[in-house]
Formats: structure tokens, C-alpha cells, sequence
């Protein structure tokens, strides 16, 4: 969920982003059973960005391994403390580092990209540790299509500390720089009332 200028911020709030409910817990399980639908019982599975492992214990049991990584150790801490399938592995790792293990055959990203500070960097990085033919499955807020009253909220919040340093993307602007990094997308998709997060499946030609 981190890298480094918001390691401070998820390490603050990571015992409250732990207990904080699922906004659409229907939205929720549908974006899971679309990214199960896209993996092998004999995937190797890289997730940048775990957060508090949410995800990866409910995927990760399908997979021959799912190695879910975070810059926060806070997020990791609470993460390794809940039980999980044997093919869960928890490391701290920022996401330009958490390529231990590479290539895997499949590489996920959940509400990260707007995070990281060089988008360009983390997507060539990733291409790099895919195995061919492998996917990148991301998904990530757009804010740059949100509203502008939406859009002037955000470093109001940030002002106060209640909010991560992140970009404005729009999702034109990401699918170009996921193409841009040798990707072919293969399927996008919103779940529930979050028109703004796309949800992208994007494979490195084999």
C-alpha cells in the first residue's frame, strides 16, 4: 500500500486501517473472484503493496505461492500476526524492491499506483519480473477523472494529515503508462460504486 514519502502515514494509521470495515463488501468479493479467475493453482504470485494482507488470505491459498509485500512494517506486522495459508509469505519491501524470488508468473498491485512516486520506474520494474507471458493485475484510483470538488478535497485532507501523498491519474493516463511499459491490456473493469478505480488485467507478451 506504501512506499517510502507515505511510510509514515500507513505506519500511523495501520492499526485503524485494520479495523476499518470494507466500504462495499459486494464490490469487494466480486474484484476477488475476477482476480481468482485469472490464476493457476500454479501461479507464483508477487503482491506490491498488501497492506494489512486482506487480499492475499483470500487468494493466496489457490496459488502455489503469493508473496504479498508492503513498505509499512506496521501493515506487515499486523498482516503476519493473522493466520494463513501455507502459501502465504509476508515480507516488508518497498514496492521498487519486492522482486525477491523473480519472475513470477503473476504480479498484483491493489490501490498502489497512485501511491508510488515514479509510476514509469515501479511498471518497468515489474515488466522486468514477470516471467513472459505473465499478468500484471492492478487496481488503482483515478482521481484525475474524479471531480473537481472531489479532486481540491484531497490536499486539504493531505494538510491535516489525513491523507497519503498520491498522483491525480486518470485512467487514460494509466493505460498509457502500463502500455507504455510493454504490457498488453487485456480487460478493464469498475466494481460497484467506484467508477473511478479501474480494475486492469494487462499481460507481458510471452
Amino acid at each position: 500500500m506504501t512506499d517510502t514519502p507515505g511510510l509514515a502515514f500507513w505506519n500511523r494509521v495501520a492499526d485503524r486501517y485494520a479495523a476499518r470495515p470494507v466500504r462495499e463488501p459486494e464490490a469487494y468479493e466480486d474484484t476477488l473472484a475476477h482476480v481468482a479467475a485469472h490464476l493457476a493453482r500454479s501461479d507464483r504470485v508477487l503482491e506490491i503493496g498488501c497492506g494489512t494482507g486482506s487480499t492475499a488470505l483470500r487468494l493466496g491459498g489457490g496459488v502455489a505461492l503469493w508473496r504479498a509485500t508492503d513498505a509499512s512494517p506496521e501493515m506487515i506486522r499486523i498482516a503476519g500476526a493473522k493466520p494463513a495459508p501455507a502459501s502465504v509469505r509476508f515480507a516488508q519491501a518497498e514496492a521498487g524492491e519486492a522482486v525477491e524470488g523473480a519472475p513470477f508468473d503473476v504480479v498484483c498491485a491493489f490501490h498502489l499506483l497512485h501511491l508510488v512516486p515514479d509510476l514509469e520506474a515501479t511498471l518497468a520494474r515489474i515488466h522486468a519480473h514477470l516471467e513472459p507471458g505473465g499478468l500484471f493485475i492492478s487496481k488503482t484510483w483515478c482521481f484525475g477523472d474524479m471531480s473537481r470538488r472531489l479532486r481540491l478535497l484531497i490536499p486539504f485532507l493531505r494538510l491535516f494529515g489525513l491523507f497519503p501523498p498520491a498522483r491525480a491519474l486518470t485512467a487514460r493516463a494509466l493505460r498509457a503508462a502500463i502500455r507504455a511499459a510493454g504490457f498488453e491490456i487485456e480487460d478493464e473493469r469498475t466494481f460497484g460504486r467506484s467508477r473511478h478505480a479501474p480494475c486492469i488485467i494487462a499481460r507481458k507478451p510471452a
